[in-house]
């Protein structure tokens, strides 16, 4: 790399001896091992997906080969979105569409383009189009006030008469609503009420229903005359999973119900979760999870498979645990009780967090600390704030500093860092004054915080900068390519990496000739 390194020193050095030659940005494409494998000269390189490279030359937006051949004009100036496989662009005039593969849908001439997985809608002024990709036709569908293309993939358009769906079996079918929920129903509403309708347009339940409300999945509360329901929709039909007369109330996501103004049942999206005499009172305490209190004094933590931890006394909450201990309060203090609903660790915290890794963090004094299965203080109540373990390392602040520490308490730099960041493969980003460093998941600083931007890319490579350069160090903090470059990209499907430069090269007769020929057309 030195020789390369100094290679570019001296291209530096003539473009100031002499400025009139040409100026190009230059690619060096790299494979994996850094062995560089070609150059190449582009404005800019972007890569949007697996198959989707995009360049600029000579103000010319192109669509690129896996090799980083040009091989379609992209008639635009941007790329103003992708979603595979859909690129839309924007020229001049306007927005334009095309697939990720080089098939032009829509010239880059429409006010707004939307996508959903085989359908596009284009809108221009009050008109719209669609293609289906399919049937592979566009189709004007209309002149309306709005309209928007579904998770579902149908077209809810609106009109000064209401709501309709433009490319459904019925077009002209007019409602007062029409809701998107996700990416297989509608919810309609109707002069008779709401219903669903489905990916194609179609009811499955239909507009017969006073109140409904979508919960999660597929899956609907719903109230019609004196009956509640809950509704499971399927691509052709709406199984009515529970019916019933009694009472269900909807409470965020908690659902009960009550006989006889009495409660009675703890319901779940498609049916009952708990029926149980004597329940007085039930708490969510977490995502699906309840605290069940008796007459008899007695709390339980329910969760969505059944009792997680068996109704006890002695207890006045219990919380979502972890490794068959959970915290619990009692007279104000946290400890931590089994299934059984038997004390294993005392009440005595002011907090109390969920085990990881057979440690949990609890607080006293104001001040964190780690407990062990035993209740023995393994880390001691020193710290303003603590993050769970993974993989045996902790992220703990004190005195306005961030620090790792291992299951002893032992801090493992020298020094804190202003922020710590664990990272999914276990690396930590730390960062001091607004520069960034990195520790292994071996809890080893390979870089002290240096640079003003670190994204680790993938097993042994890691982009770094300093001002506006660039460069790759490897898992030991070495430079594999020095802080150089004024951009570096990571193609992980073709496993190369582009470094852009910038080159001084005296400009050829075919430079000469584009370029007047530009200008004859220019004018």
């Amino acid at each position: 790399m030195k020789l390369n390194y100094y290679s570019k020193k001296f291209f530096l050095i003539l473009s100031l001896l002499f400025p009139s030659l040409g100026f190009s940005q230059t690619w060096e494409i790299y494979d994996q091992n850094l062995t560089l494998k070609s150059r190449i000269s582009y404005d800019q390189i972007k890569i949007l997906g697996e198959t989707v490279r995009i360049s600029t030359a000579n103000n010319q937006l192109r669509l690129l080969s896996k090799e980083y051949r040009p091989f379609l004009d992209l008639k635009g100036e941007s790329v103003h979105q992708y979603l595979e496989p859909w690129l839309i662009v924007k020229g001049p005039n306007g927005l334009g569409a095309f697939h990720e593969y080089g098939e032009e849908i829509f010239a880059p001439e429409y006010d707004d383009i939307q996508v959903f997985y085989t359908r596009l809608l284009a809108k221009k002024g009050k008109d719209f189009w669609v293609y289906d990709r399919m049937k592979r036709s566009i189709e004007m569908i209309g002149s309306f006030e709005n309209a928007i293309l579904t998770k579902n993939g149908q077209v809810i358009a609106k009109s000064e008469n209401g709501y309709s769906l433009p490319i459904s079996a019925n077009p002209y079918k007019t409602f007062d609503d029409l809701r998107e929920i996700n990416e297989n129903f509608i919810i309609s509403h109707e002069s008779t009420g709401y219903g669903l309708i489905n990916r194609e347009g179609k009811y499955i339940l239909e507009p017969i229903i006073d109140e409904m409300t979508y919960l999660e999945d597929d899956y609907f509360y719903a109230y019609d005359g004196s009956q509640y329901m809950l509704i499971h929709a399927r691509e052709e039909r709406a199984d009515i999973k529970y019916t019933s007369y009694h009472k269900i109330t909807l409470e965020n996501t908690m659902m009960l119900e009550y006989i006889h103004g009495k409660l009675r049942r703890v319901m779940k999206k498609d049916g009952i979760l708990l029926d149980m005499t004597g329940m007085e009172k039930v708490k969510l305490v977490g995502k699906e999870k309840y605290n069940v209190y008796s007459r008899e004094n007695k709390i339980g933590l329910l969760g969505i498979n059944g009792w997680e931890v068996t109704p006890s006394i002695n207890i006045e909450g219990i919380f979502p645990g972890n490794e068959n201990l959970y915290p619990s309060i009692k007279s104000g203090k946290f400890g931590f009780i089994d299934k059984n609903g038997s004390w294993v660790i005392q009440n005595g915290f002011d907090e109390a967090l969920p085990f990881y890794e057979g440690l949990a963090a609890v607080k006293n004094g104001g001040k964190w600390g780690f407990v062990n299965k035993q209740g023995e203080m393994t880390v001691a109540n020193e710290y303003d704030g603590v993050t769970r373990y993974n993989q045996g390392f902790a992220i703990a602040q004190k005195n306005g500093s961030s620090y790792l520490i291992d299951k002893s308490g032992s801090i493992l730099t020298d020094k804190g860092y202003d922020r710590v960041s664990l990272l999914p493969d276990y690396y930590y980003i730390t960062e001091s004054n607004g520069v960034f460093g990195l520790i292994n998941s071996l809890g080893q600083e390979v870089v002290e915080p240096q640079f003003d931007e670190l994204r680790k890319e993938n097993a042994n490579m890691i982009l770094v900068r300093k001002g506006d350069k660039y460069g790759v160090i490897d898992e030991s903090g070495n430079f594999v390519l020095p802080i150089y470059y004024k951009n570096i990209l990571f193609d992980n499907t073709s496993k190369l990496i582009l470094a852009e430069d910038t080159y001084t090269i005296p400009e050829t007769e075919t430079d000469k000739k584009d370029k007047g020929n530009r200008k004859r057309k220019a004018d």
